[in-house]
């Protein structure tokens, strides 16, 4: 498997003099064990335990004391005690022994120089009960389906990973780029699938994967729903969301269903703390601080686009097209640009935002907003002439700058545009593979335009 770029997250937390014991968060199959496996290579010795196995939960149900449960782990999987300074300990699934997470407090504090990892793919339907977290003894990482970096590398395409980080990329390098970010658009980040798709190129064979994931989400439910009556709304909540994804939503009747706001709010917020989705809520004002307006409808942002593509019928569309601004009436490709620009972000408060204005004669809605130094950047996700970009021009008349950030299929350029009200402003309009680089290239923009 390929190397995610979470491991330049997992050096600097080893590397940290005063370092906790991690939590990895992240949906089910996103590859949370297999990043460990790969970090673990770097230590003498490793020690994996699986909190769903009975023999490797034993310890930690007969917990009296963290040097015992130490010299147990090192006993049952075989490892010397005498070197536990460069050893790896990561407990994954453990949620299945819940007392297990206070137990982290422990190392943090009694054993310091073993380090420890903890995952679970079920670990956000802890966060409702009576379990207690050891806040501030803690860290938190979070993981997110693979990146287009990421799908370059793991499908051996160097050469174009190497022009993706180059800045500004070069225009030869155009059309290429284009066509393999919409492979990765039809294809998407879930691990498994980039990789079955790297070692077969069979776009056919994918089917089956993506049913299985699919499958495994509807399966999980009995372990969310607190009720019989809530496995049914989550259930539904799931299917649905694929067709709602990238609309702004309503939970009452949500999906074409008869249920009410109350039962789609709690089932939609119970799946974003399984991170399978987001609901991202409308800023209003085109300055600091964020402060998304939690009364205006939510925009729905679901956790894999090709999960998307694959459930909604439209992989041929993806295919067949040399602009995805058409393709699914724009819907594919803002979903896509959300899932990259969280792609590479590991922070547990991490999240995606974006600018409405509603007012009686006069709505506006840009698709994305970014902070940088201080300033909300404006993104939109669109083709055409950009006088025709209008919501972005109300944003900017009331922006207290003059920089605006345009994904579209085009190459690269910077121009002068002027809102309605003639207020000039700097648009830099970016190929949509280019996502993934977007903080370097607002660097770039401002530094170019002065």
């Amino acid at each position: 498997m390929f190397n995610r770029r979470i491991n330049s997250e997992l050096d600097a937390w080893l590397n940290r003099p005063n370092r906790k014991p991690l939590i990895i968060r992240g949906a089910r199959q996103v590859g949370k064990t297999t990043v460990v496996n790969q970090f673990a290579r770097r230590f003498e010795q490793y020690i994996y335990i699986n909190l769903e196995h009975p023999n490797d939960r034993l310890p930690f149900t007969r917990f009296e004391n963290i040097e015992l449960l130490v010299q147990s782990l090192f006993f049952l999987k075989g490892q010397q005690l005498s070197k536990r300074n460069d050893t790896l300990l990561f407990i994954d699934e453990i949620q299945e022994v819940p007392e297990a997470l206070n137990v982290l407090r422990y190392f943090y504090e009694q054993a310091p120089e073993l380090k420890v990892i903890a995952a679970g793919s079920m670990l956000e339907s802890l966060f409702d009960t009576n379990i207690r977290f050891p806040v501030g003894r803690v860290e938190y990482l979070v993981l997110r389906p693979v990146s287009f970096p990421e799908f370059l590398e793991a499908t051996g395409e160097h050469a174009a990973l190497e022009q993706l980080q180059h800045i500004p990329c070069n225009d030869f390098a155009h059309d290429k780029l284009l066509s393999l970010y919409h492979r990765y658009a039809l294809i998407g980040g879930m691990p498994e699938i980039v990789e079955e798709y790297a070692a077969t190129g069979d776009l056919v064979a994918l089917g089956r994967i993506y049913d299985s994931l699919i499958t495994s989400y509807l399966d999980d439910v009995e372990k969310y729903a607190k009720s019989d009556a809530q496995a049914i709304h989550l259930r539904h909540a799931i299917r649905a969301s694929f067709g709602e994804a990238g609309k702004r939503i309503s939970f009452a009747g949500f999906g074409n269903s008869v249920y009410r706001s109350r039962e789609m709010g709690e089932s939609l917020r119970a799946l974003e703390k399984a991170l399978l989705l987001h609901l991202v809520y409308p800023q209003t004002t085109a300055t600091l601080p964020l402060q998304p307006d939690v009364r205006k409808s939510p925009r729905l942002q679901i956790l894999d686009t090709g999960l998307l593509s694959y459930m909604v019928g439209i992989q041929h569309s993806v295919l067949g097209s040399n602009d995805l601004s058409s393709v699914y009436q724009g819907a594919l490709i803002e979903h896509l640009t959300g899932q990259e620009l969280l792609a590479t972000k590991y922070s547990a408060l991490s999240g995606l935002h974006f600018w409405v204005r509603e007012k009686a004669a006069s709505n506006a809605e840009v698709d994305f907003i970014v902070v940088f130094e201080g300033k909300l950047i404006p993104i939109e996700t669109k083709s055409g002439k950009a006088g025709r970009l209008r919501s972005l021009h109300s944003f900017m008349d009331e922006a207290p700058h003059a920089l605006a950030v345009r994904f579209y299929a085009g190459n690269l350029r910077v121009s002068t545009v002027k809102t309605s009200a003639s207020k000039p402003y700097f648009l830099l309009d970016l190929p949509y593979y280019l996502v993934s680089q977007i903080d370097h290239y607002v660097k770039w923009f401002q530094h170019k335009v002065g």
